[in-house]
């Protein structure tokens, strides 16, 4: 007697299994970003018991995903803290103000919305053509550490992502002769606030991928977000470039900027060179600059990409 049991279950279509491994893939996702934000949360002591984060919320992908991550890592904090949304409506003609109320609303999430006509004011002030981010943001910076005061925020949360902290360092490099990036904590200019970067370990591409996935509705920046002449897109796409033909670049990079060695570089400030002298004990850190490094290999060829001084 046969007593194999015959399965008749139909095989899986391709449709279930691409279904699947796109669950999969989405999962990963998630736990990668909330991972990464409270890693850097820690790192830096960014959030504290009993803040309150104001969250900057633009209405683009990178703000909904700090908002999006924040309240699922709020949920599960092992301190209390927080969150407002605070959106600056700048009066930019066609901005769709009632989105992210509706957004906010449909999340729970306290919310403010602050309405000053910055868009007149540059629109006045900034040449036809002329990029207008400079005053824009000090504008909108000013706008935004009042309201964290009038709200009693302690803490003022922004959307940089680790993609924005490497192209800031080439920004200042390159127009501003100073080693200086986009720290994921500081002190903001006015000294009354302390301004952190939650997503600063998180890379922009994940953070597309999420907003597709989340379906944030998304809001484009028309006053400064399509000026394909600023000096931002053209470092970004160089190192976008960097990256597409040495993948891990941008990470080396980033990586660097955490492990800073002051006596290999040239500020006085930082390394008492005037005063330096021979120990006659080795120096882990020491000269190794006639070292052969076979691991510096020469370049392939690529294309060039110039950049520009905007003329302000």
């Amino acid at each position: 007697m046969n007593t194999d049991v015959i399965d008749h279950a139909p095989a899986a279509s391709a449709e279930d299994i691409a279904a699947k491994k796109a669950a999969h893939e989405i999962n990963k996702l998630s736990k990668r970003l909330h991972r990464q934000v409270g890693q850097a949360i820690a790192d830096f002591n960014m959030i504290e018991d009993g803040d309150k984060v104001m969250v900057c919320l633009s209405g683009g992908k990178d703000s909904y995903a700090m908002l999006d991550i924040l309240l699922n890592l709020q949920q599960r904090a092992p301190i209390k803290f927080s969150l407002i949304a605070v959106n600056l409506d700048q009066k930019q003609p066609g901005f769709p103000e009632e989105v992210l109320p509706a957004y906010l609303k449909s999340r729970g999430v306290d919310f403010h919305i602050e309405n000053q006509d910055t868009y007149s004011i540059v629109k006045k002030l900034i040449p036809e053509g002329k990029t207008t981010c400079s005053l824009c943001s000090r504008l909108r910076r000013g706008i935004l550490y009042r309201v964290a005061g009038d709200l009693g925020c302690t803490k003022i949360a922004l959307g940089h992502h680790r993609d924005d902290i490497v192209t800031t360092l080439f920004l200042n490099m390159f127009f501003g002769s100073r080693m200086k990036g986009m720290p994921p904590k500081l002190v903001s200019d006015d000294g009354k606030n302390v301004v952190i970067r939650p997503l600063a370990y998180v890379k922009e591409p994940d953070l597309v991928r999420w907003a597709e996935h989340r379906e944030f509705p998304i809001i484009p920046c028309n006053l400064c977000g399509s000026q394909e002449n600023l000096q931002r897109v053209q470092v970004k796409a160089m190192i976008n470039e960097w990256e597409k033909r040495y993948p891990g670049r941008i990470d080396n990079i980033f990586t660097a900027m955490t492990n800073i060695v002051p006596s290999h570089m040239m500020d006085k400030k930082l390394f008492p060179f005037e005063t330096m002298k021979a120990t006659g004990q080795a120096e882990p850190e020491g000269d190794i600059a006639f070292d052969d490094d076979e691991s510096c290999a020469p370049p392939a060829t690529a294309s060039v990409i110039r950049l520009t001084r905007d003329e302000a």
